[in-house]
């Protein structure tokens, strides 16, 4: 008899062998080329994966609690009898995950833990299963919570969730090309390279699991550029290949911040304002970078546009 335990188990065993067979691929195809595979960035996703598997067994969930309240106050009670109820269910989904995403890029605090799963600086399937390890200890999961106040069980607000995370397996690869109308309405492995790019430009962006209709409703869709080739990692690339450090180097650069903060309302900040912030204004956020983008562009454009100009007086002379 199939178990849910059963189930989880030959789901990793699945996509860990299918990671592993793409990258022996990619290692060979790569070798002697600029671009060599890292095998340091599959070691980093297996210990990730490990690891968490180990935090199953401590009973620490911000969200459990939240769950309870939420489902003992409950609403409604749903049941999914219908194909239309499957249907909402997923639409509810979505919207949900889509909010977490966007808050897992633009708070701080979530974004410690979701970092790592932006770590690889190389896209490939293995950066699928690095999540990180304090997920659990940080409450992202009460963004579905809304769910269950509307009466779907706790359990199957979680296997849904398990579902899209499955589904977006397949989306971590660099070597797929777009996918004709698909990518205007579902999240495509060119759609998530741009999710994973460190490029000023794409930076923020297609936060959507298996659907991109919420990104291209709120204004964060981009679409991937033959102009621009994708960057992978994070702004400020994570070297290491100790996964320790890897865990909780975000963690450690936040409560540096926070513990030399002068005053509290600093601190707060650093807790929830989007990375890079800082009390000052001279940080490094995403419209930070992309105003100083802006500014040395216009800077280049207008020095070629002064170097151009004694040429452009010659000829209409």
């Amino acid at each position: 008899m199939l178990t849910t335990g059963t189930i989880a188990s030959a789901v990793t065993a699945f996509i860990v062998t299918v990671s592993l067979v793409e990258a022996v691929i990619l290692w060979r195809r790569r070798r002697g080329t600029d671009n060599p595979y890292s095998w340091k960035e599959v070691w980093l996703s297996l210990a990730d994966l490990a690891g968490r598997k180990l935090s199953v067994l401590l009973p620490l969930s911000l969200a459990t609690p939240v769950f309870h309240l939420a489902w003992e106050h409950r609403l409604f009670t749903v049941t999914l009898n219908s194909a239309l109820m499957v249907l909402l269910l997923f639409i509810g989904q979505e919207f949900c995950y889509y909010w977490y995403h966007r808050a897992s890029h633009r708070i701080r605090f979530f974004w410690a833990t979701h970092a790592v799963h932006h770590s690889p600086n190389q896209m490939s399937l293995a950066s699928a299963y690095r999540l990180g390890w304090t997920g659990k200890i940080t409450g992202s999961a009460v963004f579905f919570a809304p769910l269950v106040l509307l009466g779907v069980r706790p359990e199957v607000v979680l296997a849904t969730l398990s579902a899209n995370l499955l589904y977006q397996f397949w989306l971590h690869n660099d070597w797929m090309p777009k996918l004709g109308w698909l990518e205007y309405v579902f999240n495509t492995p060119s759609a998530h390279r741009v999710h994973h790019a460190s490029n000023v430009d794409y930076l923020d962006a297609n936060y959507g699991g298996v659907l991109i209709i919420f990104d291209r409703l709120f204004g964060t869709y981009v679409e991937e550029r033959a102009d621009e080739p994708v960057r992978y990692g994070l702004v400020h690339p994570t070297t290491t290949a100790n996964p320790i450090v890897n865990q909780f180097e975000h963690w450690i650069s936040l409560f540096r911040d926070m513990a030399n903060s002068r005053k509290p309302w600093h601190a707060l900040g650093y807790l929830t304002m989007p990375p890079g912030w800082a009390p000052d204004g001279q940080g490094t956020t995403t419209e930070a970078l992309r105003l100083a983008q802006q500014q040395q562009r216009r800077t280049a454009q207008a020095a070629e546009s002064a170097g151009a100009a004694p040429e452009g007086t010659l000829q209409q002379a």
